[in-house]
């Protein structure tokens, strides 16, 4: 199932990454620092106000949908699920009111705020729908819903900026392409839930499981977002702008393989645990480990390598100097947090004990709130960075630690070592290349990055390479008759 949907939502990911990467190609063009600045703290507000009131719901969705069996328990689990939404739902647009009528802030960031908030029922919605098509195994389902509402929301986007929205637009953008999504990715749920039956023991049992786990994800966007609300208080939204394309630049191409390997792993550990316990688990965990430390680590280190022409690239001339530097720490940061979030934490969400997972998180978050607090107003951006990278390695391994009282998962030393050293070779062959700038360079760089590790991973079998690629060869053989 993990190797299926490896390959099956890849689609979805190359998607994700072309719109990720052409939003920060096109909106710091597009926008002035400024205004980019006001997209970044609107997303922020947005993300924290969503993750309140809707992600408990989503995490029931996405938990529950196997261990619920029979069509009658399904029946009740959207009857429940949904009722509780569309509760969650009303609060959502009080919430805008009041927050955007009692900001003391420039019109532009209220009209992103605003925009960002609004938009969130639509998006939480869809999310909802899509997590019980992920929970499903229903690859294809989810992965044109997910295509079409990113591509939607940057092309829509795109629209609202050139019509005069500034920050708001992208944020806007992504409400509106998730909206047209609805018409067709929701009529299916609702005619199951309206057959069901809202069951108050089941929401107790979900909120008791989802509850916690919205609390842990506050404590991680509080990591990813306090920094932004202190520089901007210190430095102003033009800082908040630089800082945002050089976290984006580095998260959002990190966060995509994550993500994908997320959207495959997630499932397929719930269905291993479900069906045979903590030893079928641990057998589907270790390949799925394994696969993740073989693509993060390079990942990371590329984007250290190419930091400076990737910000050239893809970033607008008014922010990409300061991007660069940004990018170096926010890529080993987002190692740190991507295998926290879809590996190492997949021990409470598996055991329901969610309640350590919410201690896992704190941690991290109040580590984070001092370091920033303290950092930033000495040392500008560079506080901010330090501060973020070092609350998601201490996170990473108070997750570890705790994790373990749960279920043990293991731990691939083996890859690592082995993606260790081939990710120091490549670093040794991509600095020999000159620093000649722009797309030259990044071309270069990442071409000769990739073809010496992954010669080297292939020789010393990183990650279990040799064995996927034989197996991807043969069925190919046999679908063309070879």
């Amino acid at each position: 199932m993990f190797w299926r949907g490896v390959l099956g939502y890849l689609p979805v990911n190359i998607v994700q990454a072309l719109a990720g990467f052409g939003t920060i190609i096109v909106f710091t063009r597009l926008l002035t620092p400024a205004q980019y600045g006001d997209y970044a703290l609107g997303f922020s507000v947005a993300s924290l106000a969503s993750t309140c009131l809707f992600t408990w719901i989503e995490a029931a969705m996405a938990r529950f949908y196997a261990a619920e069996q029979g069509d009658e328990a399904r029946k009740s689990l959207f009857a429940t699920l949904y009722g509780a939404f569309a509760t969650m739902a009303v609060l959502a647009p009080l919430i805008t009111a009041i927050v955007v009528m009692s900001l003391n802030v420039s019109p532009g960031l209220k009209l992103a705020i605003g925009a960002g908030l609004a938009s969130t029922v639509v998006r939480s919605l869809l999310r909802m729908a899509q997590e019980r098509r992920r929970a499903a195994g229903q690859v294809a389902g989810f992965a044109v819903f997910d295509m079409a509402q990113t591509g939607g929301a940057f092309l829509i986007g795109i629209v609202l900026i050139l019509v005069g929205l500034g920050g708001a637009a992208p944020l806007a953008g992504a409400g509106a392409a998730s909206a047209l999504c609805l018409i067709y990715a929701l009529p299916g749920e609702l005619r199951t839930a309206a057959s069901g039956r809202f069951d108050k023991a089941r929401l107790r049992r979900y909120a008791a499981y989802g509850l916690p786990v919205t609390l842990s994800l506050v404590m991680s966007l509080a990591i990813a977002t306090t920094d932004r609300f202190v520089i901007a208080a210190v430095m102003g939204e033009g800082a908040v702008g630089a800082y945002h394309a050089g976290y984006s630049l580095a998260n959002r191409t990190l966060d995509v393989m994550f993500i994908w390997l997320g959207m495959a792993g997630g499932p397929a550990a719930i269905a291993a645990f479900e069906r045979g316990g903590e030893a079928e688990l641990k057998r589907v965990a270790a390949a799925q480990s394994a696969f993740m430390v073989a693509l993060a680590l390079p990942a990371a280190a590329g984007l250290a390598l190419v930091a400076k022409p990737l910000a050239q690239v893809m970033v607008g001339p008014s922010l990409s100097k300061e991007a660069a530097a940004v990018t170096v720490w926010i890529a080993a940061s987002a190692v740190f947090s991507g295998l926290t979030t879809y590996y190492f934490h997949s021990a409470f969400t598996l055991s329901r004990r969610t309640t350590r997972l919410l201690a896992a998180m704190a941690i991290p978050a109040l580590l984070n709130l001092a370091l920033v607090l303290t950092l930033v107003p000495r040392f500008g951006l560079p506080g901010a960075m330090w501060a973020t990278t070092a609350a998601y390695f201490i996170g990473m391994c108070t997750s570890i630690i705790l994790g373990r009282t749960c279920i043990a998962l293991p731990i691939p030393w083996g890859t690592l070592a082995r993606a260790g050293a081939a990710t120091v070779l490549m670093g040794l062959a991509v600095s020999r290349v000159p620093a000649i700038g722009g797309i030259v360079e990044l071309g270069a760089k990442s071409l000769i990055g990739a073809l010496v590790y992954g010669g080297v991973s292939l020789a010393m079998n990183t990650g279990g390479l040799r064995l996927q690629l034989g197996r991807l060869i043969r069925r190919e053989r046999l679908e063309f008759g070879l």
